[in-house]
Parts: C-alpha cells; structure tokens; sequence
C-alpha cells in the first residue's frame, strides 16, 4: 500500500467512509481501491475476537492489578507475546489494550483492569506489555486517554484536574509506555477532562499527545466515545467505532463543504488509518476477515499458570502458616472456593478456554481436601448454563432460538419462523454485536434447557434483562421481568435489577427451563448517565437455598476437623464491573461472619482473597495468613495452589496501597459525578502519596509483600551513568558523601541482596526519591512549591537463591526522576538541590538512603527528558 498515493486516489465519500468502523470489530473496507478491512479486539485481559455474543473461547489474563503486583517486566514482555499469538488466532491486527489508568480509589468499578494506583508502576509494565504484544506486527491500543478513572455518570461527567496532577500522575503513564513501547494506538476516554470530551480535546490529542510528545499512531473512540463532527477531527480523532457511523457520514461531508473542517485535517486522519491498516496487513500474517480459532496451548497454560502465581501477594503470615504440607488433612472453605474468579465484569471479560477454581488446584496437591461452602459471595444468582443440557440430552448448556414475532399467545401453537438456532453454555447472552440480516428491528429469543439438581429442595431463580422476559419451569411462569422495570448493573449498566422466583425442586428430576424474551426495544426502560449498547440481553440463573446459619455451622465443623484451612472469600466480575462503581470497600453479605468463625475455629487458616482492588478485612488481627489472589485468569486456581503449598514462593507486591477504611483513601471526597463534574480534589497526593503526606497508616502500604525466606539490603551506593557526551563518570557514594550530578543523564542505584533464608526467592527492589520541596502540612512559606515526601522512580526484581546474595541495579534518569510539572511556566521542572533515594521493598518500613546534589534548575517538555543548554 501507497498511503499518499491512495489519498490522492480516496473521493471525499470513500476518505468520510474510512473514518468511521464497519460494525463493531472492523475499520472500513474501500473495495475500489483494494483497501481491506482490519480487525480490532478487546483487551486488557485476553482476545475475544469478535463477538460479545456466542464468542470464541480465549486465554484470559491475571487482571491488570494482578500483573502490577509482579512487578515483572520480563513477564509483561512474555504476556504481551501471548495476546499476539491470541490476536492472530483470532485475526485481529489492532489489541484494545493495555489499559493503563490510575486507580484513584477502591471503589473503581474497572480497577481491576488498571496496573496500579502509581504513575511509573503503570508506565513502565504497561510499555513492556506492548513490547510483547508489537513484536510480531499486532499493533496495542494504550487506554482510556485519560482521566477514565471511574464510572459515575462516565460519559457525561467532567473531569476537574489541575495541569500538574494532570501530568505527574494521569499522562505519566502513557509518557513511559509510549516511549518504552511505542504503541501504534490510544484509545480515548468517554468523560471529559477540564471542560471537554477527551475525544476532542485539543489540548490532549493535538498539542500534547501529537505536538509535544511527536506521537504519530492512531487515535480512536471507546464505543460510542464520540461527541461531535468537526470538533473531533480537528482536535484528532481519527477512527469513530463502533460502526456505523453517529458523526460521521453525511454530517462530515457537510462540515467539509461548509469548510468547518479542512482538506489537510480530514487527510491526516485518513492518513492515520490507511497507516494502521497498512501495518496491519503487510506486518502480520493475518488475512482479512480471518476466521477465528482457539489455540490453548500447553506453553500459555503454562505462562498464564506462572502468572497467576507470580500475582498473589502474601500479606501476612505469622508463624510460618503458609506454606501448608500436602500430606496433612485439608479444608478448603468459602463462597470463592469452588469457582474458579478469573475475570472482571464489563467489556474485558472473556470466555475462558477452561478455567481452575482453588478447589481444583488445591486437589490437586491434596486430592482428599474436604469443601465446605460456608456461604455465598454472588451478588445475582449463579448461572445457570454449567447445570443444563438441552432437550434431547445431546449436549451441554441450552438452545437458543431467534424469532421476528412475540410469543403465541396462552394455548395457542407456536407457527413461528425460527431465523437462528443455536446451542449456548453461558446463560447470560449479550446481543450487543448480534448480526443476521434476517432480524427485524424488534425481535425475540427463547432459551431452553433441562436442569437436572443434584440437590432437592427451594431454589432460587433469577431473571436479569435489557429488554423483556419471562422465566418458565415446566410451563410455571417463576420470574417475570416486563412490567415496572427497575435499572440495574448488568450489560454495563444497560439492564434490569434480577427479579427473582422461588420453586421447590427434586433432586435426580428433569425440570424443562425456558425463557421468552424480547429485544431492549420491547422494554420501557432507558439508559441513564451511561452508553446504551443496543439490542439488548437476558440473564438467567438459580440455585438452591442457603440457610446461613447452617452453612457458617457446618463450615466450622469442617474446619476444626482438618490440619490446615484455605478460606477463599473475595468479590467477582458482579461486584467490579465496567459500568458500575463499588458503593463501598466490603465484602459480599455474610462473608466477614464465616471469616470470623472460621478463623476461631481454626488458626491454622490461609484466607485468599480475590478481588481486583482493595477489600475491607476487619477480621484482619484475627487472621495469622492472608494472601491477595487477584482475578487470576484461567489458571486462578492452580497459581494460588502453588503457593499455598509452597512451590512457588510468592513475590508479588502490592500496586496499590490497602486503606483500613474506605475514608481514608485519596479520593474518598470526590469519588463520583456531582453535577456532572468530578474534582480530582486530592491532586498529586494519590495513593501511599496521600498516606504519607497526612501520616495516615494504611492496613498494608504500597508495594507490600512477603516471602516464604527473608532478604537482607545493604552497600547501596550512586554512580553517574551516561553523560552527555556518553562519557561514563566512576564517581561514587560513601555513606558521608553526597554525589554532585552535573551533566549526567542517568543515576544508577546498586545494592546488594543477600537472602537469609532456606529458600529461593524473588524480591522487588524500589527506589524512591525525596525531593529538596516541604509537603503541604511541613510548608512555612505560602508560595512555595510543595511535593510528595517521596516518589517511586524505579525498581527492579531480583531472584536470589537461599544463602546467597546480588547486586540490584536500578537506572533512573536524573531529569524525570527529580521533575515536577510547573504550571507557571508550562513544563517539568527539575530544581537545584540536595536529593535522597530512598530504596526498600515497600513504601513503608526500613529505607538505605543517599543524597545527591543537582547544582542547578533545569527544565524541559516532550515525551522524554532532554537536557537545556
């Protein structure tokens, strides 16, 4: 492909055409020109190919606070070579990922996908991941460009944030993967920042993202982020998806007549996905419109299981609880026990291949671990699609039909014209990309199956919907969902609250499940402050009774029986979903109570933890083992099953600071959309920055996280790395000098770890700085500036084995790592003074320190620092 040759070549209606997507995995093919159509793919978390409904089965991830917590740059290398092996079996050019926001708070409905509440954790392990994923010509797609931190009111609201905070913290991360990474893609966000839409937000798109820092990749809408005609391409967004096109079409060839929009500015968005599409086609090996095929491979399960490992953070373990004896008597307790929480709610979810609840893993080290469920963590009821079969007993899940008339009346035969048939094992079908040309604008489905219970007595049923529904048992109606609709949480905050119904059921009975639903233009109820996805979805689900008294006694019973407990508690993709923020820190109803007990019953419990942000523990002092699982992806429960017993020794670090309540954290003033603004009113002093600054102490600090040995730090020294002449400069530190930097551009920080312990072990070595400014509460002058007390710059993961030691080496670069943004003069600023580094394996706890001198004030702008002469 000749790009300049075929804009010349594009009319205005084929240039206006490309702009815009061709449904919702597809830019848009110019047949004339032999321009093909690319295709692009969530995510974050693993390739979905492209369907949300009846998708292809994917390897999905650790979340993103998972892979944080590994502090592993090799790793995000290894994971993003796997989403592009995922991408070509998928045939998509274009990853939507990583996504690289700030967790602000721990009730972020999507932090679970977001690496870490720190700028450079996040900037850094996000740049690898797209290395990975770039390698063999996919392209990555960094996101939510920027300030998508929550989701309250998320397309409407304002985000109010100062320039500073703006770029310490929120651009930091995109500054680093750019410039490690080079992404060929940024997404952008769906609120607005300082008064206007992300997507067309000049001072963002034009003058940072393309002027200051050079960047020259595509930028494209999240779905249905798109606010305006002219505004957006001017200010630069260049792909509008999904298609068709809102904005687009003839509104822009009209801005383009009426000279709103000029020549040049409409060609360089062409330019910027004829560049994509170019790359896409002539750098990997994947056709147009490929089709879609699974791979799962012994060499992914096995990355995916090391990953999952690697995650878990051990955050305490008094008395050498952990790491339990395969021989001794086990039970394994708790509503996360028997399945396998491997994912987020929202657009990063996925249809796992296979999935490995704790349960499993554990059995398999312990094959006679006794389960006991103690009590429920949903928040709807459990699926249903995992118990049924369809009618004639052939396969497993339920069949699905497709009609363009409603239901026949009572009594009355079915004549209806079945347009699609299909079998389903998820009963919670999506329809948002659902495509058949012989679908009419309003439209209808029916789901049945047979549900066999394997136990008697009252179940519980539920019906979830975006649009209207019915839930039938051997022609019953149970549960109706069609009149006084009341809003709810599930398809992103499109659909219904679950109505619920209640039937006595056999055990070992046939029992004939059908639901009649019709389209979400049947229903009354429209979306409000969120994005109306379309078509609509139904959910149904069951299962039986739980008397809370009974299970929290039988569960006890259990553990005191047993040598050894593994409790297994958290919140799931219901509970932290796109679409939705947590109203607060806690677990799900009944979970604290079942902790406690168990933990009276028995001290030699390990309590796992999944959740994809920080969860209240009150039971903490109780506990002696608590270990942060994370959604660990398909192999969840294999990777805490190998640190549970011990072979692998965790080395996970916390990316995000634990608060003990949820008042204490950053923004718990001005975490949602009031008015439709949102006031980033903490500033610069997010996550341990916050804590730090008001000395308040967190239940467990920034990059916390033990070992199964313990490590020694000592002999730290500074050395001046590259000069600007590439000259090197031997100079050293000893504990009574402070090292002047002139003109070096790179400070390396050694120190030495030495494992004192019996085992191999990984440890995160984190180096802060402590800037020669007061912080706002130690500031005796009103106009001075004022910054954190310190701030992570650097770290790096050393494997150590028992009894032996190795030189950590960290390299920082001496301007960004002493810079502050000044927003009188409108760049970083690195001031003259006396600096320390503070190295440690948390923000909290025992520090080596060295100071060094930098002379004199330097300043500068772009993507990366460059000395001023």
């Amino acid at each position: 492909m000749d790009v300049e040759e075929l804009i010349g070549r594009l009319t205005l209606d084929e240039k206006v055409a490309l702009l815009s997507g061709t449904g919702w995995w597809h830019t848009t093919a110019i047949e004339r020109l032999s321009i093909p159509s690319i295709r692009l793919s969530d995510g974050p978390n693993g390739l979905r190919g492209t369907h949300f409904f009846d998708s292809t089965p994917s390897a999905c991830l650790p979340c993103g606070t998972a892979l944080g917590a590994t502090f592993d740059t090799e790793l995000a290398e290894r994971i993003g070579r796997l989403l592009s092996d995922e991408a070509h079996a998928k045939g998509a050019h274009v990853v939507l990922g990583p996504t690289i926001n700030i967790q602000r708070s721990p009730l972020g409905g999507r932090g679970f996908e977001s690496f870490s509440e720190d700028s450079v954790v996040s900037g850094v392990i996000a740049g690898h991941v797209v290395r990975g994923i770039q390698e063999s010509g996919v392209s990555a797609t960094l996101k939510h460009f920027v300030c998508n931190d929550m989701e309250s009111e998320r397309m409407a609201v304002d985000s109010l944030v100062t320039a500073r905070a703006l770029r310490e913290i929120y651009l930091l991360p995109f500054m680093l993967a750019i410039e490690i990474g080079k992404p060929r893609a940024v997404m952008t966000s769906y609120g607005k920042v300082n008064g206007t839409h992300a997507a067309e937000n000049s001072h963002l798109l034009a003058d940072i993202l393309r002027g200051e820092w050079k960047w020259d990749g595509l930028v494209m809408s999240d779905w249905f982020g798109t606010y305006s005609t002219s505004e957006a391409i001017n200010s630069g967004l260049d792909l509008e998806m999904p298609g068709p096109t809102r904005w687009r079409g003839e509104a822009l060839k009209h801005a383009i007549t009426s000279n709103k929009v000029k020549a040049f500015a409409l060609d360089e968005r062409v330019r910027n996905v004829l560049k994509m599409v170019k790359h896409g086609i002539e750098n990997t090996s994947i056709p147009p419109n490929a089709p879609e095929a699974q791979l799962n491979t012994p060499e992914h399960i096995a990355l995916l299981r090391e990953a999952a490992a690697k995650s878990l953070v051990l955050l305490k373990n008094e008395g050498n609880v952990l790491p339990f004896d395969p021989k001794k008597t086990m039970a394994v307790i708790g509503p996360n026990a028997n399945i396998a929480t491997y994912c987020g709610g929202g657009s990063a979810s996925l249809r796992a291949y296979n999935t490995v609840s704790p349960l499993e893993g554990i059995r398999q080290y312990a094959s006679d671990a006794v389960f006991s469920q103690g009590a429920y963590g949903h928040q709807m009821l459990p699926l249903l699609g995992s118990q049924l079969q369809t009618v004639d007993g052939k396969r497993k899940g339920f069949t699905l039909r497709v009609y363009n008339d409603p239901p026949p009346s009572e009594g009355a035969a079915d004549a209806r014209q079945i347009i699609d048939e299909r079998v389903l094992d998820e009963t919670n079908p999506w329809f948002v990309d659902y495509d058949n040309p012989e679908k009419a604008e309003v439209w209808y489905a029916e789901a049945e199956g047979i549900l066999t219970p394997a136990s008697g007595g009252e179940w519980e049923f539920g019906l979830a919907v975006h649009g209207t529904g019915e839930l039938f048992i051997d022609g019953e109606l149970i549960v109706a969902n069609k009149k006084n609709q009341k809003p709810g949480t599930c398809f992103l905050g499109s659909g219904t609250v679950e109505e619920k119904g209640t039937k006595v059921l056999e055990a070992g009975r046939e029992y004939r499940i059908v639901v009649k639903w019709g389209c979400s233009e049947t229903s009354d109820l429209k979306v409000s402050g969120g994005v109306d996805f379309g078509q609509g979805g139904l959910r149904f689900s069951g299962c039986p009774k739980l008397d809370a008294d009974a299970a929290v006694e039988e569960a006890v019973k259990v553990a005191k029986s047993a040598d050894q407990v593994v409790l297994c508690i958290g919140t799931s993709g219901e509970w932290e979903s796109e679409g939705q923020d947590r109203p607060n820190m806690a677990l799900p109803p009944g979970t604290d109570r079942l902790v406690a007990a168990i933990l009276d019953a028995n001290p030699k419990t390990a309590v796992v933890v999944q959740s994809g942000t920080s969860v209240a523990m009150p039971w903490i002092d109780q506990a002696h083992s608590v270990v942060q699982a994370w959604f660990g992806g398909n192999e969840c429960g294999n990777g805490i099953a190998d640190v549970v017993f011990g072979a692998v020794n965790p080395a996970g670090k916390l990316p995000i600071t634990i608060p003990r309540r949820v008042a204490d954290n950053p923004a718990a003033l001005s975490f949602r959309s009031e008015s439709h603004r949102v006031l980033y009113s903490e500033d610069v002093y997010i996550g341990y920055r916050w804590y730090d600054a008001l000395d308040i102490e967190p239940l467990f600090p920034f990059g916390h996280g033990l070992s199964y040995t313990t490590f020694d730090l000592s002999d730290m020294e500074l050395l001046c790395g590259k000069e600007k002449s590439n000259a090197r400069k031997s100079a050293a530190t000893d504990k009574n000098r402070t090292l002047v930097i002139g003109g070096a551009e790179e400070l390396l920080v050694n120190v030495q770890i030495t494992n004192t312990g019996s085992r191999s072990g990984a440890e995160v070595i984190q180096a802060y700085v402590r800037p020669p400014a007061p912080t706002p509460l130690t500031a005796l002058a009103r106009d001075v500036i004022t910054r954190p007390a310190k701030e992570l710059k650097g770290f790096a993961k050393v494997s150590v084995g028992p009894g032996s030691n190795s030189t950590a080496q960290i390299k920082l670069d001496v301007l960004r790592a002493t810079s502050y943004w000044s927003e009188t003069e409108d760049c970083w600023r690195s001031d003259a003074g006396v600096y320390s580094i503070l190295v440690g394996t948390s923000s909290r706890g025992d520090f080596l320190e060295q100071e060094f001198e930098l002379p004199v004030t330097r300043r500068w702008r772009g993507l990366r620092p460059h000395m001023e002469e």
